[in-house]
């Protein structure tokens, strides 16, 4: 297992640590199997299960002696642009959705109070005689629909609310 040469952020639910390249080279730490590890810490032995791994969001869930943790590993870049700001881009609620170019509803495939997930369609919008189909971007409960079926919208017009 190589180890990192920069300091890493671990956070474990309220609690942040910052581990360096050495204190990670001097653990000890021995690999059970593809997902059982046995960690001696200051004369104490640990056992850790590897649970769940979310490798895109580099977050993963451990059980360690028996009690589960979610631990969350930031690098030297993803702590560089949190400092700077852009990873609250990428975590920001959106609040609604709005027609990208004029055109006509087609079709609209949501109600309110509907559950819809990242990647599901909302409408289809006509514009320009090609027919678009509009998704959502992420996980949301539809607050209110704006629109109806055959109606004309301009850019930038709110179609759908979410909650």
């Amino acid at each position: 297992m190589g180890s990192p040469e920069k300091n890493l952020a671990v956070k474990v639910g309220d609690f942040e640590f910052n581990l360096t390249p050495e204190e990670i080279a001097q653990a000890d730490i021995i690999r059970k199997s593809d997902s059982a590890f046995h960690l001696i810490k200051d004369n104490r032995s640990v056992k850790i299960e590897l649970l769940e791994a979310d490798t895109t969001g580099k977050k993963i869930k451990l059980e360690v002696d028996g009690e589960a943790f979610t631990t969350e590993i930031r690098d030297e870049l993803d702590q560089m642009l949190d400092k700077l700001g852009f990873s609250a881009v990428s975590t920001r609620q959106v609040k609604e959705i709005k027609a990208p170019m004029p055109g006509l509803v087609l079709d609209i495939h949501v109600d309110v109070g509907q559950e819809v997930v990242e990647g599901e369609k909302i409408l289809i919008l006509e514009a320009m005689k090609m027919e678009n189909s509009i998704m959502i971007h992420t996980n949301a409960k539809i607050k209110a629909v704006h629109i109806r079926k055959g109606q004309a919208v301009e850019k930038g017009q709110v179609l759908v609310e979410l909650e």
